[in-house]
Protein backbone atom coordinates (compact mmCIF):
# COMPACT_ATOMS: atom_id res chain seq x y z
CA UNK A 1 0.00 0.00 0.00
CA UNK A 2 1.38 3.76 -1.12
CA UNK A 3 -0.85 5.76 0.44
CA UNK A 4 -3.21 5.54 3.87
CA UNK A 5 -5.72 8.62 4.72
CA UNK A 6 -6.47 8.82 8.51
CA UNK A 7 -10.01 10.65 8.74
CA UNK A 8 -11.55 11.12 11.76
CA UNK A 9 -15.19 11.87 11.59
CA UNK A 10 -17.58 13.08 14.63
CA UNK A 11 -21.12 14.12 13.06
CA UNK A 12 -19.73 14.13 9.87
CA UNK A 13 -23.01 12.78 7.69
CA UNK A 14 -22.75 16.05 5.44
CA UNK A 15 -19.40 15.84 4.49
CA UNK A 16 -19.00 11.63 3.89
CA UNK A 17 -20.02 11.68 0.85
CA UNK A 18 -18.92 14.45 -1.02
CA UNK A 19 -15.47 13.89 0.60
CA UNK A 20 -14.93 10.48 -0.50
CA UNK A 21 -16.24 11.46 -4.14
CA UNK A 22 -13.37 14.20 -3.92
CA UNK A 23 -10.69 12.24 -3.06
CA UNK A 24 -11.21 9.58 -5.80
CA UNK A 25 -11.46 12.24 -7.85
CA UNK A 26 -8.42 13.55 -6.97
CA UNK A 27 -6.39 10.45 -6.30
CA UNK A 28 -7.41 8.65 -9.25
CA UNK A 29 -3.89 8.63 -10.77
CA UNK A 30 -2.63 6.77 -7.86
CA UNK A 31 -4.28 2.97 -7.32
CA UNK A 32 -2.70 2.32 -4.74
CA UNK A 33 -4.48 3.80 -1.49
CA UNK A 34 -6.96 3.48 1.21
CA UNK A 35 -9.34 6.05 3.33
CA UNK A 36 -9.70 4.71 6.88
CA UNK A 37 -12.55 6.76 8.15
CA UNK A 38 -12.98 6.78 12.13
CA UNK A 39 -16.18 6.87 13.45
CA UNK A 40 -15.55 8.54 16.58
CA UNK A 41 -19.41 7.75 18.32
CA UNK A 42 -20.91 10.19 16.15
CA UNK A 43 -24.20 10.90 17.23
CA UNK A 44 -25.95 11.52 13.72
CA UNK A 45 -25.71 9.31 10.33
CA UNK A 46 -22.26 9.56 10.15
CA UNK A 47 -21.94 5.43 10.19
CA UNK A 48 -24.82 5.08 7.92
CA UNK A 49 -22.71 6.74 5.15
CA UNK A 50 -19.55 5.27 5.79
CA UNK A 51 -21.32 2.07 5.10
CA UNK A 52 -22.76 3.25 1.78
CA UNK A 53 -19.04 4.05 0.92
CA UNK A 54 -17.86 0.42 2.27
CA UNK A 55 -18.87 -1.43 -1.01
CA UNK A 56 -15.68 0.24 -2.09
CA UNK A 57 -13.42 -2.21 -0.31
CA UNK A 58 -10.81 -1.53 -2.50
CA UNK A 59 -10.46 1.80 -1.09
CA UNK A 60 -12.85 2.46 1.86
CA UNK A 61 -12.31 1.19 5.44
CA UNK A 62 -14.14 1.83 8.27
CA UNK A 63 -13.61 1.86 12.22
CA UNK A 64 -16.52 3.07 14.37
CA UNK A 65 -16.25 3.35 18.18
CA UNK A 66 -18.90 2.41 20.86
CA UNK A 67 -18.78 5.97 22.06
CA UNK A 68 -16.98 9.15 21.46
CA UNK A 69 -13.79 8.79 22.87
CA UNK A 70 -12.14 12.00 21.57
CA UNK A 71 -10.12 12.90 18.13
CA UNK A 72 -6.81 11.83 19.55
CA UNK A 73 -8.02 8.52 20.32
CA UNK A 74 -9.62 8.18 16.77
CA UNK A 75 -6.29 9.16 15.27
CA UNK A 76 -4.27 6.65 16.86
CA UNK A 77 -6.88 3.92 16.06
CA UNK A 78 -6.47 5.47 12.03
CA UNK A 79 -2.67 4.78 12.15
CA UNK A 80 -2.59 1.24 13.88
CA UNK A 81 -5.27 -0.02 10.53
CA UNK A 82 -2.90 1.88 8.66
CA UNK A 83 -0.80 0.03 6.25
CA UNK A 84 0.63 2.58 3.34
CA UNK A 85 4.28 3.50 3.26
CA UNK A 86 2.91 7.14 3.67
CA UNK A 87 0.40 7.87 6.18
CA UNK A 88 -1.83 11.43 6.16
CA UNK A 89 -4.12 12.49 9.06
CA UNK A 90 -7.04 14.84 7.45
CA UNK A 91 -10.31 15.97 8.03
CA UNK A 92 -13.74 14.92 6.19
CA UNK A 93 -14.62 18.61 6.58
CA UNK A 94 -12.95 19.77 3.68
CA UNK A 95 -11.38 22.66 5.22
CA UNK A 96 -8.03 20.52 4.58
CA UNK A 97 -7.99 20.30 0.59
CA UNK A 98 -7.00 16.01 -0.16
CA UNK A 99 -4.83 18.37 -2.58
CA UNK A 100 -2.60 19.38 -0.31
CA UNK A 101 -1.58 15.15 0.34
CA UNK A 102 -0.31 14.47 -3.15
CA UNK A 103 2.26 17.91 -2.78
CA UNK A 104 2.86 16.13 1.02
CA UNK A 105 3.99 12.95 -0.99
CA UNK A 106 5.75 14.92 -4.00
CA UNK A 107 7.75 16.36 -0.95
CA UNK A 108 8.73 13.05 0.91
CA UNK A 109 9.29 11.30 -2.77
CA UNK A 110 11.90 14.16 -3.54
CA UNK A 111 13.73 14.05 -0.31
CA UNK A 112 14.25 10.73 1.51
CA UNK A 113 15.69 13.39 4.45
CA UNK A 114 12.27 14.53 5.41
CA UNK A 115 10.26 12.25 7.51
CA UNK A 116 6.85 14.22 8.44
CA UNK A 117 5.62 17.00 5.77
CA UNK A 118 3.54 19.34 8.75
CA UNK A 119 0.53 21.72 6.92
CA UNK A 120 0.27 25.08 8.88
CA UNK A 121 -1.82 27.55 8.06
CA UNK A 122 -0.34 30.97 6.78
CA UNK A 123 -3.59 33.01 7.30
CA UNK A 124 -6.08 31.58 10.26
CA UNK A 125 -9.77 32.83 9.90
CA UNK A 126 -10.55 33.34 13.81
CA UNK A 127 -11.12 36.22 15.96
CA UNK A 128 -8.35 38.35 17.06
CA UNK A 129 -9.22 36.72 20.69
CA UNK A 130 -8.10 33.19 20.10
CA UNK A 131 -5.35 33.64 17.85
CA UNK A 132 -3.93 36.00 20.72
CA UNK A 133 -4.58 32.43 23.35
CA UNK A 134 -3.27 30.39 20.93
CA UNK A 135 -0.17 32.52 20.61
CA UNK A 136 0.24 32.88 24.33
CA UNK A 137 -0.19 29.05 24.46
CA UNK A 138 2.90 28.04 21.66
CA UNK A 139 5.00 30.35 23.98
CA UNK A 140 3.78 28.89 27.00
CA UNK A 141 4.69 25.22 26.12
CA UNK A 142 7.52 26.01 23.91
CA UNK A 143 9.12 28.09 26.71
CA UNK A 144 8.33 25.05 29.25
CA UNK A 145 8.53 21.80 27.19
CA UNK A 146 11.74 19.87 26.03
CA UNK A 147 9.94 19.24 22.71
CA UNK A 148 9.34 22.15 20.40
CA UNK A 149 5.78 23.14 18.98
CA UNK A 150 5.51 25.00 15.77
CA UNK A 151 3.02 27.64 15.52
CA UNK A 152 0.13 27.02 13.57
CA UNK A 153 0.43 23.74 12.81
CA UNK A 154 -2.42 21.85 12.68
CA UNK A 155 -2.69 17.17 12.59
CA UNK A 156 -2.71 17.66 9.09
CA UNK A 157 0.32 15.51 8.70
CA UNK A 158 1.71 13.38 6.58
CA UNK A 159 4.35 10.58 7.82
CA UNK A 160 6.93 8.08 6.12
CA UNK A 161 6.06 4.25 7.95
CA UNK A 162 8.77 4.55 10.09
CA UNK A 163 7.36 7.47 11.88
CA UNK A 164 3.83 6.10 12.19
CA UNK A 165 5.35 3.18 13.91
CA UNK A 166 7.34 4.79 16.37
CA UNK A 167 4.46 6.99 16.83
CA UNK A 168 2.03 3.93 17.72
CA UNK A 169 4.96 2.41 19.95
CA UNK A 170 4.16 5.11 22.96
CA UNK A 171 1.41 3.71 24.87
CA UNK A 172 0.22 6.70 27.27
CA UNK A 173 -3.43 7.17 28.00
CA UNK A 174 -3.19 11.06 27.87
CA UNK A 175 -2.49 11.74 24.03
CA UNK A 176 -1.31 14.85 23.19
CA UNK A 177 -1.17 14.47 19.47
CA UNK A 178 0.91 17.69 18.31
CA UNK A 179 3.39 16.66 21.42
CA UNK A 180 3.34 13.15 20.10
CA UNK A 181 4.68 14.34 16.93
CA UNK A 182 7.35 16.17 17.97
CA UNK A 183 8.48 13.85 21.05
CA UNK A 184 9.22 11.05 18.62
CA UNK A 185 11.77 12.89 16.57
CA UNK A 186 12.65 12.85 12.75
CA UNK A 187 13.00 15.32 10.28
CA UNK A 188 9.60 17.94 9.45
CA UNK A 189 9.12 19.99 6.70
CA UNK A 190 6.41 22.73 7.12
CA UNK A 191 4.33 23.22 4.36
CA UNK A 192 1.78 26.35 4.46
CA UNK A 193 -1.96 26.19 3.24
CA UNK A 194 -5.38 28.20 3.61
CA UNK A 195 -7.89 26.60 5.30
CA UNK A 196 -11.59 26.12 2.58
CA UNK A 197 -14.78 26.98 3.90
CA UNK A 198 -16.02 23.78 5.84
CA UNK A 199 -18.60 21.91 3.03
CA UNK A 200 -21.41 20.53 5.69
CA UNK A 201 -22.11 21.26 9.72
CA UNK A 202 -20.41 22.99 12.05
CA UNK A 203 -16.42 22.44 13.98
CA UNK A 204 -17.21 21.01 17.53
CA UNK A 205 -14.67 22.54 18.88
CA UNK A 206 -14.95 25.75 21.43
CA UNK A 207 -12.89 27.79 23.43
CA UNK A 208 -13.06 25.43 26.20
CA UNK A 209 -12.52 22.72 24.45
CA UNK A 210 -9.42 24.10 23.34
CA UNK A 211 -8.35 25.84 26.85
CA UNK A 212 -8.48 22.09 28.28
CA UNK A 213 -6.53 20.80 25.03
CA UNK A 214 -3.93 23.08 25.84
CA UNK A 215 -3.66 22.72 29.79
CA UNK A 216 -3.57 18.73 29.03
CA UNK A 217 -1.04 19.27 25.92
CA UNK A 218 1.29 21.12 28.70
CA UNK A 219 0.70 18.66 31.66
CA UNK A 220 1.57 15.81 29.63
CA UNK A 221 5.06 17.81 27.92
CA UNK A 222 6.53 19.55 30.93
CA UNK A 223 7.14 18.95 34.38
CA UNK A 224 8.34 22.94 35.26
CA UNK A 225 4.53 23.74 36.77
CA UNK A 226 5.51 21.81 39.31
CA UNK A 227 8.55 23.39 39.83
CA UNK A 228 6.57 26.65 40.14
CA UNK A 229 4.48 25.45 43.04
CA UNK A 230 7.99 25.11 45.05
CA UNK A 231 8.50 29.20 43.80
CA UNK A 232 5.00 29.63 44.69
CA UNK A 233 5.17 28.40 48.20
CA UNK A 234 8.63 29.95 48.56
CA UNK A 235 7.24 33.82 47.79
CA UNK A 236 4.36 32.54 50.09
CA UNK A 237 6.54 32.06 53.07
CA UNK A 238 8.40 35.51 52.03
CA UNK A 239 5.71 37.66 52.25
CA UNK A 240 4.05 35.87 55.60
CA UNK A 241 7.12 36.83 57.19
CA UNK A 242 6.98 40.32 55.58
CA UNK A 243 3.40 41.03 56.93
CA UNK A 244 4.22 39.93 60.20
CA UNK A 245 6.65 41.73 60.83
CA UNK A 246 5.16 44.71 59.54
CA UNK A 247 1.74 44.34 61.96
CA UNK A 248 3.92 43.91 65.00
CA UNK A 249 5.27 47.62 64.31
CA UNK A 250 2.10 49.00 62.80
CA UNK A 251 -1.39 47.24 63.95
CA UNK A 252 -3.16 49.59 61.28
CA UNK A 253 -2.40 47.04 58.39
CA UNK A 254 -5.21 44.27 59.79
CA UNK A 255 -7.44 45.09 56.29
CA UNK A 256 -4.01 44.73 54.17
CA UNK A 257 -2.95 41.48 56.11
CA UNK A 258 -6.60 39.91 55.35
CA UNK A 259 -6.29 40.36 51.89
CA UNK A 260 -3.11 38.95 51.86
CA UNK A 261 -4.77 35.80 53.53
CA UNK A 262 -7.27 36.06 50.89
CA UNK A 263 -4.27 36.33 48.35
CA UNK A 264 -2.29 33.45 49.69
CA UNK A 265 -5.49 31.61 50.06
CA UNK A 266 -6.21 31.35 45.70
CA UNK A 267 -2.22 30.86 45.04
CA UNK A 268 -2.59 27.80 47.33
CA UNK A 269 -5.96 26.29 45.49
CA UNK A 270 -3.90 27.57 41.98
CA UNK A 271 -1.07 25.37 44.08
CA UNK A 272 -3.42 22.15 44.57
CA UNK A 273 -5.50 22.31 41.04
CA UNK A 274 -1.67 22.10 39.36
CA UNK A 275 -0.59 19.55 41.62
CA UNK A 276 -4.01 17.65 40.71
CA UNK A 277 -3.88 17.79 36.71
CA UNK A 278 -0.64 15.75 37.28
CA UNK A 279 -1.84 13.00 39.96
CA UNK A 280 -5.20 12.67 37.71
CA UNK A 281 -2.87 11.54 34.65
CA UNK A 282 -0.63 9.24 36.65
CA UNK A 283 -4.71 8.03 37.98
CA UNK A 284 -6.07 7.17 34.57
CA UNK A 285 -2.40 5.71 33.11
CA UNK A 286 -2.14 3.51 36.30
CA UNK A 287 -6.09 1.80 34.98
CA UNK A 288 -4.57 1.01 32.20
CA UNK A 289 -8.12 0.87 30.21
CA UNK A 290 -8.20 0.98 26.77
CA UNK A 291 -7.68 4.70 24.72
CA UNK A 292 -11.21 3.60 22.74
CA UNK A 293 -13.64 0.30 22.29
CA UNK A 294 -14.45 -0.54 18.75
CA UNK A 295 -17.57 -1.64 17.76
CA UNK A 296 -17.76 -2.11 14.30
CA UNK A 297 -15.15 -2.53 11.66
CA UNK A 298 -15.71 -2.66 7.87
CA UNK A 299 -13.11 -4.29 5.31
CA UNK A 300 -10.50 -4.55 8.34
CA UNK A 301 -9.28 -7.96 9.87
Amino acid sequence: MKLSLVIPCYNEEGNILFFYNYVKKTFEKIANYEMIFVNDGSKDDTFEKLKEISSDKKHVKVISFSRNFGKEAAMLAGLRASCGSYVCVIDSDMEQDPKIVLDMMAILEKDQNIDIVAAYQEQRNEGKLLSFFKKCFYNIINSISQVNFHQGVSDFRMFRREVVDAIISLEEQNRFSKGIFSYVGFNNYYLPYTTQPRNAGKSSFNFTKLFNYAIEGIVSFSTKPLRITFVFGFISLIIALISLIMLIFNKTLISILCALIFGMSGLQFIVIGILGEYISQVHIQSKNRPIYVVKHKINLK
